[in-house]
């Protein structure tokens, strides 16, 4: 059999291509046909993904807890990739920056609109108990969500907003900024304010790599990115509008919502996995996290997130 000229076309181009690099195409072209074909199963390494649960007891809920966890995981994975390509883009282009940002936000929405899984999923009984086994491990300790965080925004409005304005006029100092972030309140001890476990764990694992990070993201996060293009619609200001409340307010009360359905408690609510202060934590209104704030009017600030809350609390009843 002949082989066609667009066969022919593809193996000059192979060979050039292999040629340029100092390479035998005959050698590839061997391994090509002693290679097997790939499967599904193969390319995504299905047999190992599906064996990377490993519960802590016997009770079934706990591997919906983690694989929900797991997927988590991954969302925030694809969510930096697409961060990583908005400020890695040379003279990057409105349409590049509304792609990438719906991306994103899609992938929240998925994320924030699953989480009946974690509310409505499981069984409270199961929970309460197969929980004691976790600790002091917690969801706190995402170091994929802090590193979204660190590239959505300018690293001014990551820092507790007790002690914001003060920052405002210091120079940037990535370890003395990271000493003063928001989420620090998020694990200190309900009885003590002494920094949890789960805290100590977390930083001593990760809070190198966000110093690096904070470093790299100074001038370059997507906040700048976005003052710098040459022209912003109004699109695109939605698009961060979106993006801030998916983060800044729709994820955290979600999980907001899981620990009122499964941690409160009358009289006293009970503490969250590594003790965490999920009551002062959570709730944005607390935090006054936001990071496009030039892009919010001053009522809408103020009101971060209550509406969500109330709402919240309503269904609870």
């Amino acid at each position: 059999m002949e082989l066609s000229q667009d066969i022919l076309d593809r193996i000059q181009k192979l060979k050039e291509k292999y040629d340029n690099m100092g390479q035998d195409l005959v050698s590839y072209l061997d391994g090509l046909l002693y290679s097997e074909y790939l499967t599904y199963w193969d390319y995504i390494h299905l047999d190992t993904l599906l064996s990377l649960q490993n519960p802590r007891t016997a009770f079934p809920d706990e591997n919906i807890f983690i694989m929900y966890h797991q997927v988590t995981e991954l969302y925030f994975k694809m969510i930096l990739s697409e961060c990583d390509q908005i400020c890695a883009k040379a003279n990057i282009t409105e349409k590049f920056f509304h792609e990438r940002m719906t991306r994103i936000n899609r992938y929240f929405e998925l994320l924030t609109n699953s989480f009946d899984v974690m509310v409505d999923g499981m069984e409270k009984e199961q929970f309460l108990k197969y929980r004691m086994a976790l600790l002091p491990a917690s969801g706190f300790q995402s170091a994929q969500y802090r590193m979204i965080e660190i590239f959505a925004t300018d690293f001014i409005n990551l820092v507790d907003k007790d002690v914001r304005e003060d920052f405002k006029k210091e120079k940037f100092d990535a370890d003395k900024f990271l000493a003063n972030i928001y989420w620090k309140h998020g694990a200190t001890e309900l009885s003590t304010g002494k920094k949890t476990l789960t805290l100590l764990q977390f930083e001593e694992k990760y809070l190198s790599t966000f110093s690096k990070l904070a470093k790299e993201r100074y001038e370059n996060n997507i906040y700048t990115v976005y003052k710098k293009l040459n022209s912003v619609s109004t699109e695109i200001k939605e698009d961060l509008r979106r993006f801030d409340i998916n983060v800044n307010v729709n994820w955290p009360l979600v999980h907001y919502k899981s620990a009122v359905r499964y941690l409160h408690k009358d009289p006293a609510d009970i503490k969250a996995t590594g003790g965490t202060n999920w009551q002062k934590y959570l709730p944005p209104r607390f935090q006054k996290r936001i990071f496009y704030p030039e892009l919010w009017n001053s009522q809408e600030i103020e009101e971060w997130g209550k509406a969500w809350v109330e709402n919240t609390l309503k269904e609870q009843k």
